[in-house]
């Protein structure tokens, strides 16, 4: 054991030199243009109301679920959500799991086998990478967002290929040519999976029902931590797909369901959003507030991510920390969870965020950049 601890905290010590080690913190105060809550909902008074309403007229719904849904699990709730779910997002059937990372892990552990290959964007979520491992299924990797790659790749198969990208990248802040993907998975007869994480909520349900493609995607995955404000996912999918992933897929069969609160809450953030569509306008229009301050970004002129890249640690660090001193909580992102060459700061933008806050935002930046 002392070997290994040994190990383990020379691999720290190294991190740490490198300026690359990872802490918990907690959240400080300040004007927030770093987290995933593009609606506001985690933070909305009237959100948390209705959710403590419900608590009121139920208590029942904070018990434990006692086992997964296989065995003691299941409920009502969970499956009249799961048609809820389908429902507004036009497929035949949903999911739900404790996570994205659970329902990524379960969706490509399970539906490719040794047999096929998953051919990934290069900028897949690593919930993707860790779960492709689990399928043993051949994994090949494409340029981000290049269709002539893709194809290239799709051309040289000779067994079953899925196709795997996120609607909209993390990371980068740019969306996926998602109907021409699409068309090609379509053309070599591929199965095309989409993680619409970051999409969901920010543009309506999705840019899969946005193009109406949901008969073009075998299977989709949806969050619920961002901008929802709550926590979970679905995936989404047929009955077929479905049935296949509860008897087959270990994340879901080993894994014990959440509280029935956290299906609760996923449903009223659905009507929430229903009801408060001026939420996704005034994000959009910070996001144009944003774009027209002229900063150099790789994002999409539509997105909430917006990544200022700055191919200089010491330079990075002087401007997230310039921020921080002003206010503004930002996130750096450094290599290795980029490549090297390409850190960023990584502004997320909010339907709560004031134009007087960008504006000062942007013009710090500008200055330090």
């Amino acid at each position: 054991m002392l070997n290994s601890i040994h190990r383990f905290q020379e691999s720290l010590n190294t991190r740490n030199e490198e300026g690359r080690l990872r802490r918990l913190t907690l959240q400080p105060e300040g004007i927030d243009f770093y987290s995933n809550d593009y609606l506001g909902l985690a933070r909305s008074t009237e959100f948390q109301t209705l959710l403590l309403q419900s608590i009121n007229d139920n208590p029942q719904l904070l018990s434990g679920s006692t086992g997964s849904r296989l065995i003691s699990g299941n409920t009502g709730m969970a499956t009249s959500v799961e048609r809820c779910i389908a429902e507004n997002h036009h497929f035949p059937a949903a999911l739900l799991f404790p996570s994205g990372y659970n329902a990524n892990l379960a969706l490509f552990s399970t539906l490719p086998s040794r047999h096929d290959t998953v051919i990934v964007d290069e900028q897949i979520h690593r919930s993707v990478h860790d779960a492709c491992r689990m399928s043993n299924a051949r994994k090949a990797k494409f340029r981000h967002n290049d269709l002539n790659d893709l194809e290239n790749l799709l051309k040289k198969q000779k067994t079953h290929c899925y196709i795997a990208i996120e609607s909209l990248y993390s990371m980068e802040g740019d969306c996926a040519p998602i109907r021409e993907i699409a068309a090609l998975a379509k053309q070599y007869h591929a199965d095309l999976l989409v993680d619409e994480a970051h999409a969901f909520g920010v543009f309506g349900n999705g840019l899969i029902e946005k193009y109406q493609l949901q008969n073009q995607v075998l299977a989709a995955v949806v969050t619920y931590g961002k901008a929802l404000g709550a926590h979970g996912a679905a995936i989404l999918c047929n009955e077929t797909v479905k049935s296949y992933l509860i008897n087959f897929a270990s994340p879901f069969i080993y894994t014990t369901s959440a509280q029935d609160f956290q299906w609760m809450s996923i449903k009223t953030g659905y009507e929430f959003l229903e009801k408060k569509q001026e939420l996704s306008k005034k994000l959009h229009e910070n996001i144009r507030t944003f774009r027209n301050q002229g900063l150099k970004t790789p994002s999409s002129e539509i997105s909430p991510i917006q990544a200022i890249v700055i191919p200089d640690n010491q330079k990075l660090k002087t401007v997230q920390n310039t921020l921080s001193d002003e206010g503004f909580l930002t996130y750096a992102v450094y290599s290795p969870t980029v490549k090297e060459g390409s850190e960023r700061i990584r502004i997320c933008l909010h339907s709560f965020n004031t134009e007087d806050e960008i504006l000062k935002l942007t013009r710090i930046i500008k200055e330090l950049n």
